[in-house]
């Protein structure tokens, strides 16, 4: 039985993680099902936009634990390098992605969520880098996303308290770009995603890619790498068929969705 969950509607792919009985936890089989759908996506150009969420009431309570007495240094180590390697596809997808988070994302569960474009919340929902808990390092991507969300200093705060943050210092803190009662979370996050959905996938591809690479890239490099994408973005029939409907004075095809009002 397959632990993901995939349906796509208007131009938008939602992930599921649906292994509730053990709070959606990335066991082995979980990550076979992530790759298959992250390789659908990417061969299927009617596909706009992604959003990944839970089912159960938790988006991901990380690691499957019953599992990792039975890993060796070596074993450990490849098998991150092998999450690695779609993470980083997840990261550069050039599909816009969304994680819809509720309940739990805790520890790499977390760090999933952080390999988004951008996270939504819950009212409910509670982040946790639960590693130190266990007496381990975080892994998922986490050294790379966390400090450049949240800088160096509360990423160290983070990760060493092992501490719940809820939905709310979340978004303070830029963890979160919305939180939204439990039962907007997924409209929300597909209304976003309908939208994103109409934008050109290869504008979208190459800035993620740059912007992936801005922290540690000189700036003649970016400068380089900003000339390069622009000249490729431009020679897509997206943009010569964007600015043939400027001309006529039709709105764009790609919308952001204002965000609901806070009481």
């Amino acid at each position: 039985m397959s632990l993901i969950r995939f349906e796509v509607v208007d131009g938008v792919a939602t992930l599921t993680l649906d292994y509730p009985q053990r709070k959606n936890a990335l066991s082995t089989e979980m990550r076979v099902g992530i790759v298959a759908a992250i390789e659908r996506i990417r061969a299927d150009p009617d596909i706009g936009a992604v959003v990944l969420t839970g089912a159960g009431g938790d988006f991901s309570a990380g690691g499957d634990i019953s599992a990792m007495h039975e890993l060796t240094p070596s074993s450990v180590r490849q098998r991150l390098l092998d999450a690695h390697r779609w993470l980083e596809q997840l990261m550069n997808l050039d599909r816009p992605v969304i994680a819809a988070v509720d309940g739990a994302a805790f520890g790499a569960g977390f760090g999933l969520a952080l390999a988004a474009d951008f996270v939504l919340a819950s009212d409910r929902a509670r982040f946790c880098m639960a590693f130190a808990r266990i007496g381990l390092a975080p892994d998922f991507g986490v050294f790379y996303t966390l400090p450049r969300v949240v800088g160096l200093q509360r990423a160290k705060e983070i990760i060493y308290s092992a501490r719940e943050i809820p939905a709310t210092e979340a978004k303070a803190l830029g963890l979160v770009l919305e939180v939204v009662p439990v039962e907007r979370l997924l409209p929300r996050a597909r209304e976003i995603a309908r939208g994103l959905a109409q934008g050109s996938q290869v504008a979208f591809g190459l800035t993620k890619r740059i912007l992936n690479r801005a922290f540690e890239t000189g700036p003649a490099t970016l400068f380089e790498l900003e000339a390069d994408a622009q000249g490729v973005a431009m020679s897509t029939d997206y943009f010569r068929e964007a600015i043939a409907r400027f001309g006529r004075k039709e709105p764009p095809l790609l919308h952001w969705p204002a965000a609901p009002t806070e009481d």
